[in-house]
């Protein structure tokens, strides 16, 4: 993206509809890229979906592993204090979630943590959060006694030793979709139709080096390929960064382990699909994350990698079956029906104990993390 789009992408005149400014831009300097029009659909100051939506809860358009069940805060909870142990149990360390949403995971987090009070009292908390109504939520989760620092991007926490989550975090970043044509592949992108309308188009022109694709000239006609940008370079500084200080990093997610070609694009209203290029700033976007392109960014620079594994195996290696049996020990019938149900919905194969995995970034020299 040049400077000049990317200041375009971000101003927009007073009273203008996203889907308006878009349209302009796009009038006076061309199609948009898909990563182009996911971050200003997304991310826009004034009318991106982060900034403006509330995405959470039945009211919203998406429930996150930590609103299905407490168990899952509480298991992330233990693992982050074995993390914490297993890097020397440090007086002071940055506990950093990215995209908390609703502060439900950083919440039974900290209630299962306080198996060890010193864990908590060494504990920085900082949120890497672009959401303002999301980060009013997060301040309303957090026990009153702690305090948390809010901040737009990784790079702003503060050096030293650190544990890092990030649960349905690299789902959301920009992706760049390019089509099989020929011999040659295109980058999808966003136009205008004769009527003013949103549409997607291939770019003219073949991309110039082939060499950013797999399965590359042997892909079939119609054949997609995702590429995420943006996750791959975060995993790198993050890598980058645990070269540096001793840390951990437990990336979740849905997504694929080996390299391989599809439109994951999808659009989430009200939790049913609808048209990714119908009202932009109103709709999550998200797509299938790519674990191998993120395990191989970690690797080179220089961190050590654990998994993936499917989230459904790395729940019960932690324990969720025996901490479910103790909720149903004190639970009525119809309690115990939504423990088994919540159970089952994070830990199925064919539910999200197969579409999910997790992943662990590492400092060098650490024992094998918890769960994989």
């Amino acid at each position: 993206m040049t400077s000049c789009m990317a200041e375009n992408l971000t101003a927009s005149s007073a009273g203008q509809s996203l889907t308006d400014h878009l349209a302009h831009l796009i009038r006076a300097e061309g199609p948009l890229t898909l990563a182009q029009y996911m971050a200003a659909a997304l991310n826009h100051p004034t009318s991106g979906y982060y900034r403006t939506q509330n995405p959470l809860g039945r009211a919203g358009d998406f429930i996150t592993a930590p609103e299905i069940s407490q168990v899952f805060g509480e298991l992330v909870g233990l693992w982050c204090l074995q993390s914490w142990i297993d890097l020397g149990s440090p007086s002071s360390f940055k506990l950093v979630e990215l995209g908390p949403g609703r502060g439900t995971l950083m919440a039974d987090l900290l209630r299962a943590a306080r198996l060890q009070p010193s864990f908590l009292s060494a504990a920085e908390i900082h949120f890497v959060e672009t959401s303002i109504p999301l980060r009013a939520q997060q301040q309303a989760a957090l026990p009153a006694a702690v305090n948390a620092t809010w901040h737009d991007r990784f790079e702003e926490i503060p050096a030293g030793p650190f544990i890092l989550i990030a649960n349905e975090f690299f789902d959301c970043l920009p992706i760049r979709q390019f089509i099989r044509k020929g011999q040659n592949w295109h980058e999808q992108c966003v136009a205008l139709t004769q009527d003013g309308a949103l549409c997607f188009v291939l770019s003219p022109s073949p991309i110039p080096d082939e060499g950013i694709l797999n399965p590359g000239p042997h892909a079939r006609q119609g054949a997609v390929k995702e590429i995420c940008t943006p996750a791959q370079n975060l995993v790198h500084t993050i890598s980058h960064r645990l070269v540096g200080n001793e840390g951990r990093a437990l990336i979740i997610d849905y997504g694929y382990v080996e390299p391989g070609t599809g439109d994951t694009l999808q659009a989430l209203r009200h939790h049913a699909p609808c048209n990714v290029l119908e009202t932009p700033g109103e709709v999550d976007l998200t797509a299938h994350v790519d674990f191998s392109a993120l395990a191989a960014s970690a690797k080179n620079a220089g961190a050590t990698v654990a998994g993936p594994v499917n989230q459904g195996e790395f729940l019960q290696t932690l324990g969720i079956e025996s901490r479910a049996n103790a909720l149903r020990q004190k639970a009525s019938a119809r309690q115990r029906q939504d423990i088994d149900s919540a159970t089952l919905r994070l830990t199925a194969s064919n539910q999200m104990g197969g579409l999910f995995k997790a992943l662990c970034l590492s400092s060098a020299d650490l024992p094998p993390p918890p769960g994989f």
